[in-house]
């Protein structure tokens, strides 16, 4: 379980403090997590808090009831938390099957690596072998970057807005894969998004905005009245433009 204690982050802005994250208590169980809320909320700082990329300027972070808020990116990679950026790197000199060997931990069969790019809906024979440059769509990326977490096969995975940059068709792919991974995954699964069809696949959704939690529970609870919003945002915009 992932328990967030009090977490604060400030940055220096126009020499003033500004709050980005304002004391957010959370706790997030064994199950799929979507965290949605207007852009500048705070998402993905939050995400990146979490995986340890920043440090919270005040609070603590409890995984598995250890605190870990002062562990660097690598050793909560090694306690089981696994972090997948807006943007993928590309790792030129580096194969698809180098990838998913490092982030297995031990050289797979050339079988087992396949399978892992065949539940994330690549055909394994055209992608094992090809490097992981710029030859690579957004959308492949997505799926090859899953693939790899797949094989570490971690008790936290996050996502920070995977569906950013890509195609349609690209989209309805990632669905069908967080759909797949919801079912196979032993843990937790966070994914900051926007898009409704992600929300609509989470176990709870936490809304995030101006740095504070303004509603959490089931998709049941949240979604309905998240969707009313936006439907009363879109009016008031027409009503101003009319």
């Amino acid at each position: 379980m992932l328990e967030l204690q009090d977490i604060c982050f400030q940055v220096h802005e126009d020499a003033q403090e500004k709050g980005i994250l304002k004391h957010v208590n959370l706790k997030i169980e064994d199950n799929f997590t979507a965290i949605t809320g207007p852009n500048g909320g705070g998402k993905s700082t939050m995400a990146k808090v979490i995986a340890g990329i920043i440090r919270p300027t005040s609070g603590r972070i409890l995984f598995n009831g250890e605190d870990i808020t002062e562990l660097s990116i690598t050793e909560r990679a090694k306690r089981g938390i696994s972090f997948a950026f807006q943007q993928p790197v590309r790792f030129k000199g580096l194969t698809v099957l180098d990838l998913i060997n490092l982030a297995h931990g031990e050289t797979l069969s050339l079988n087992q690596a396949c399978r892992y790019l065949s539940e994330v809906g690549l055909c394994a024979k055209d992608y094992i072998s090809r490097e992981v440059n710029a030859s690579l769509s957004g959308g492949e990326l997505k799926r090859i970057e899953i693939a790899m977490i797949m094989a570490r096969g971690t008790q936290l995975s996050i996502f920070d807005e995977p569906e950013a940059g890509i195609d349609l068709w690209s989209f309805n792919n990632l669905i069908r894969v967080f759909e797949g991974m919801r079912e196979k995954i032993h843990g937790s699964i966070i994914i900051i998004s926007h898009q409704e069809r992600i929300l609509n696949i989470a176990d709870r959704i936490i809304v995030l905005a101006d740095g504070e939690v303004r509603a959490q529970g089931t998709k049941e609870e949240v979604l309905p009245e998240l969707l009313n919003a936006s439907s009363e945002a879109c009016r008031t915009l027409l009503n101003k433009v009319v």
